[in-house]
């Protein structure tokens, strides 16, 4: 054979040379771009967010490795043509061409155009993983009841990201250890029903909620009416109108102390939980401005605080539902028949509604049904139960969530004192000092707000500035109350 006209012997660098092996490069430099663009995105972003590393890490990586494994493919596909007698792929450019020059134009024009693409995807996933939508929806139909009770309270506007990472390394790495977490368990179903809220995950409030809200800011008094309706034949409507004593921390905007008085400047509030939810508060330490410290612990608490975990109180021991409120049915009844969204004027409708809002059901489908049908048969061609029905059907599918167990009661929320201990944790008049002083009474009400009117019809006409003592309308209580013993938000 003539050497001048054998063919070159194959290399096997020379099997790369094929139309598969170049499409996984173009594969892998998209994916590189990529992975470098939300690498810069994370590293500059406002907030950390776990899942953009989980893309950035996880996702991006997938597809590099995909055009690294496209490469040796065709590489082996080359092997085995050419094994077969095939002759080496020609991949011999010629500019001078036309036809050539053709090719490089649309090869270079198509791997322009889907580098662009994949910095338009990467940005914008970056973008949609730090949406409201993305943590409670497209990878988290777990969050179902978090993102609906998002959606309906005071913070809709604000990401969930802002609460629930914040700025900082350390929580940086936090967030990432966690979304890792949160990725698995959702992938093998090892999540809890209902969702846990993360107590001892969250940042202390000097991080999240005083980027908006500071105790400097609290000024004065807020003026509230609360309306309710007794369970008996015709709803007997009762309202108590009170100021609350917000207080504040400023003298220059409003006086000093009110509710807000445990977090002033200078005030510190300490205590010991023995609950996972912190709702058993057997022993708590005062210090306040001027140095001095109280310590008030409840008759049977033996423990040794050097040995429990201490925690100083701030924004989120009381405001621990900020953005996830759940209406008990009590309170969304209550709210409904208020606002007229349901007729007062049905007889015992309050006591039926608050039934069929907590019987169990196994999903919201057969919830809706249930409440149509028990309430249609309870009040047979009324037409104003037509009306109710819709509204109760939709208290349902905004507070209620059977498949993952979520409801008010899943959730103690600390601000006030009706449905659960809030306030009562320590100002129950059972923590003492050594000397048996003790904390603010259960029942002195004026000491945190200031009953203006209460009552039904002319009653709430007549103003008292100066405060009324409570007047409970179910009759006299203990000297002692507590709202819990009773009020459980259901029926």
């Amino acid at each position: 054979m003539n050497p001048k006209t054998s063919p070159a012997p194959t290399t096997r660098l020379s099997l790369f040379r094929n139309w598969i092996s170049l499409v996984g490069v173009v594969v892998g430099i998209g994916a590189l771009f990529s992975f470098l663009l939300l690498f810069v995105l994370d590293a500059v972003a406002k907030f950390s967010n776990p899942y953009v590393s989980i893309l950035t890490y996880m996702v991006v990586p997938a597809f590099l490795i995909s055009g690294l494994a496209l490469v040796f493919v065709g590489a082996g596909w080359e092997r085995r043509r050419r094994a077969r007698g095939g002759r080496p792929t020609s991949l011999h450019i010629d500019l001078s061409r036309p036809r050539d020059r053709r090719g490089v134009i649309a090869f270079l024009a198509g791997s322009t155009v889907f580098l662009l693409l994949s910095a338009i995807g990467s940005y914008n996933a970056f973008n949609f993983t730090e949406s409201v939508t993305f943590c409670g929806e497209t990878c988290h139909q777990v969050m179902k009841p978090e993102k609906v009770t998002h959606d309906h309270g005071p913070h809709a506007r604000v990401a969930c990201v802002e609460c629930h990472v914040g700025k900082g390394v350390s929580w940086f790495v936090k967030s990432k250890i966690s979304g890792s977490y949160q990725l698995y368990s959702v992938a093998f179903n090892k999540y809890p029903k209902p969702i846990g809220t993360p107590i001892k995950n969250l940042r202390p409030a000097r991080d999240t909620c005083e980027e908006c809200h500071w105790p400097q800011s609290f000024v004065g008094n807020l003026d509230r009416t609360f309306n309710y309706f007794q369970s008996d034949a015709s709803n007997s409507p009762y309202a108590i109108r009170l100021l609350l004593k917000i207080g504040g921390s400023d003298s220059t905007h409003g006086p000093v102390g009110g509710i807000h008085w445990h977090n002033l400047p200078g005030n510190k509030v300490e205590y010991v939980a023995t609950d996972e939810a912190r709702q058993k508060i057997p022993w708590v330490r005062v210090t306040d401005a001027s140095g001095q410290v109280t310590v008030f612990q409840t008759k049977n608490f033996t423990n040794d605080v050097a040995k429990m975990e201490l925690r100083t109180m701030d924004c989120m021991d009381c405001h621990n539902r900020p953005s996830h409120r759940y209406l008990s049915p009590e309170k969304a009844v209550n709210l409904a028949l208020s606002l007229g969204r349901i007729d007062v004027t049905i007889p015992w409708i309050k006591t039926n509604a608050m039934f069929v809002l907590t019987r169990t059901y196994s999903n919201e489908t057969e919830a809706t049904n249930a409440i149509a049908a028990a309430l249609t048969a309870k009040y047979p061609g009324d037409v104003r139960v037509t009306a109710a029905v819709p509204v109760l059907q939709q208290i349902y599918s905004e507070n209620f969530f059977p498949e993952m167990k979520a409801s008010w009661a899943s959730y103690p929320d600390n601000v006030g004192h009706m449905i659960w201990p809030g306030c009562y944790r320590c100002h129950d008049g059972q923590h003492k000092t050594a000397d048996r002083k003790t904390t603010i009474k259960a029942n002195d009400c004026n000491t945190c707000h200031t009953i203006l009117a209460q009552g039904a019809g002319s009653e709430l006409l007549k103003l008292a500035p100066g405060g009324l003592p409570f007047n409970h309308p179910g009759g006299d209580l203990d000297e002692n109350p507590v709202c819990v013993d009773c009020h459980n938000g259901g029926p």
